[in-house]
């Protein structure tokens, strides 16, 4: 059996790191001809990325920024807990919280993947373009993660690896 994975970078490019998923899957080197991975900018369209779900995917990569806890810059990478996600109060289009996106995946009917969040400490949420330099460091960084997650699912090397990089 073929492995399924989304890998979705998430946030608003206007709110400064809040573009951190958006910058990482721009960034990070996966197979464009794989038809088992499919890497894709949500952006704020959390709707969006709820119904992409309704499809069978075995895994999510949810890239995204995180709450500071006071580090910008930091990577975490973690499994969602699905568990603890809140019901939906209704759809929201426009939502982006991934708790309210599998929220509402579930009101649509479906069940979330196996999920891994590559996630970065934001320095700055303010309205604005561009990253600040701890969360712009951070983004190669993640971008490796990201292929090392994708390769590892596909129980293979990342193709930066092969190129000693």
């Amino acid at each position: 059996m073929t492995t399924r994975i989304l890998v979705a970078g998430i946030g608003n490019i206007f709110l400064g790191d809040d573009g951190f998923g958006s910058e990482v899957v721009r960034n990070a080197e996966l197979p464009q001809d794989d038809p088992t991975v499919q890497v894709i900018d949500y952006g704020i369209r959390g709707m969006h990325l709820a119904y992409d779900l309704l499809e069978e995917w075995d895994t999510l990569v949810l890239v995204d920024a995180v709450p500071s806890q006071g580090h910008p810059g930091t990577l975490h990478v973690f499994q969602a807990d699905h568990d603890s996600s809140p019901e939906t109060k209704g759809l929201d289009g426009h939502s982006m919280d991934p708790a309210e996106v599998f929220a509402s995946l579930r009101a649509l009917g479906g069940h979330p993947p196996y999920t891994v969040v590559v996630g970065c400490e934001a320095g700055s949420v303010q309205e604005g373009i561009g990253l600040t330099e701890p969360v712009a460091q951070a983004v190669p960084r993640a971008a490796r993660a990201v292929e090392e997650i994708v390769a590892a699912l596909h129980g293979a090397t990342p193709a930066t690896a092969e190129k000693g990089c």
